[in-house]
C-alpha cells in the first residue's frame, strides 16, 4: 500500500514562496464532476542536522546521506505551529501503477531540502456506504472514477500544507474500503509532493501545484505492476484484479487520465527508471526554490515563473 506521506531531514536546504509555472494547452459524467477540468485554453550555507523522532513508528526510509520520518515536528516552526513562507508544491500524475510514488521517492532522495511531505491521492478514497461495500466486494465499484475521490477534503488539505500549517491525513484501508479510525498529523514542508491518478482532474487543485508532472509508463507495464500488487499486498484474487482492470482501470485512464497529460510541465517516460529525467526535474527545483530565495519579487509581480522549452525536449 502506498505511504501516506514522508518528512525529510536534510543538511542543507531551500524556503520555497508563492509562484506558478505556466501551463501551454490544455470525459467526464455524474453531477460531481463540475470541478473537473478535462481541456484547458490556449552556494548554499550548511545547517546543523536536526532529527524528529516517533516512538510508535520507525523511519520509512534510510539512505546514506539521510533519513525520512513519518512524524515530528520541523524545528524551524514558530510557536503558533507555522512556517514563515509557502511550500513548492509538485503534483505528480499517471496511470494505476505508473512509478508514481517510486518517482517522488526517487526525487526526495535527490532534493537536498530540509524537509518534505509525500502526499498519495490514496487516502482520500470517500467512505463507501454499505451498498458500495457490497460492490466493492464483487469488485464492481469504480474506484479509478472522480466520484471515487473526497476532493473537498483533498482540496482543503492540499491547501494548509502549502501554506506550511499542520494537517489531519486520513487513513484508509484496502480490504475494508473504509477509513481507519485514527488519522495521522503531517506537519508543513519546503517541499509538498502530490501523487495521484486524478492529480490533474480537478481545478482547485491544479491551481495548488507549482509544478506538475505526468509519468507515463507503458500500459502492460501497469498492468503486470497492478497485479502484483493488488494480490501481495491488497489480498486479491487474480481474476477479480483482471476484471476490474479491464471494467474501470484501462476505461478511466482513457476518458480521465491520459488526456490530463497534456497539463503536465514535464513528462517522464519509463517512470522511475528515467534517471535522466529525474535529475532534471530536480536540478529545475533547485533554481526555483533558488530564484525565489534570491529574487523574490519577480515572482510576485508577474504571477508566474516559466518552465523552458528545453527541459522537456532533454526528457524525450
Amino acid at each position: 500500500m502506498v505511504d501516506l506521506f514522508t518528512l525529510t531531514l536534510f543538511d542543507c536546504g531551500f524556503r520555497a514562496e508563492d509562484h506558478h509555472f505556466s501551463v501551454n494547452g490544455g470525459g467526464g459524467e455524474g453531477s460531481g464532476l463540475d470541478r473537473l477540468l478535462p481541456t484547458m485554453s490556449t552556494g548554499l550555507s550548511p545547517r546543523k542536522r536536526t532529527t524528529s523522532q516517533c516512538k510508535s513508528e520507525p523511519p520509512l526510509l534510510r539512505t546514506s546521506k539521510r533519513t525520512i520520518y513519518t512524524a515530528g515536528r520541523p524545528p524551524w516552526y514558530n510557536e503558533h505551529g507555522a512556517q514563515s513562507k509557502e511550500a513548492f508544491v509538485i503534483g505528480l500524475c499517471g496511470g494505476s501503477a505508473s512509478g508514481k510514488t517510486t518517482v517522488a521517492r526517487k526525487i526526495i532522495e535527490a532534493l537536498d531540502v530540509p524537509w518534505v511531505v509525500l502526499l498519495s491521492m490514496d487516502s482520500f478514497y470517500k467512505v463507501l456506504s454499505q451498498e458500495e461495500q457490497i460492490l466493492a466486494a464483487g469488485n464492481n465499484y469504480n474506484f479509478d472514477h472522480p466520484d471515487a475521490f473526497d476532493f473537498g477534503l483533498l482540496t482543503h488539505t492540499l491547501r494548509k500544507l502549502k501554506l506550511g500549517k499542520s494537517v489531519k491525513i486520513p487513513v484508509y484501508d484496502f480490504t475494508t474500503h473504509g477509513r481507519q479510525k485514527e488519522w495521522k498529523t503531517v506537519y508543513g514542508a519546503s517541499v509538498v509532493i502530490f501523487e495521484g491518478i486524478m492529480s490533474f482532474a480537478d481545478k482547485e487543485l491544479l491551481q495548488l501545484q507549482d509544478m506538475k508532472i505526468f509519468v507515463d509508463t507503458d500500459s502492460d507495464i501497469r498492468l503486470v505492476r497492478r497485479l502484483r500488487r493488488d494480490i501481495t499486498e491488497r489480498g486479491r484474487e487474480i481474476e477479480g484484479v483482471i476484471k476490474q482492470y479491464n471494467k474501470y482501470v484501462k476505461p478511466a485512464f482513457e476518458q480521465y487520465i491520459e488526456p490530463t497529460m497534456r497539463l503536465a510541465d514535464i513528462v517522464v517516460p519509463r517512470g522511475g527508471q528515467n534517471m535522466v529525467a529525474i535529475d532534471l526535474i530536480v536540478q529545475h527545483v533547485h533554481s526555483q526554490l533558488e530564484e525565489v530565495n534570491i529574487q523574490p519579487q519577480t515572482c510576485r509581480q508577474t504571477g508566474t515563473c516559466t518552465l523552458h522549452s528545453t527541459i522537456q525536449q532533454k526528457l524525450k
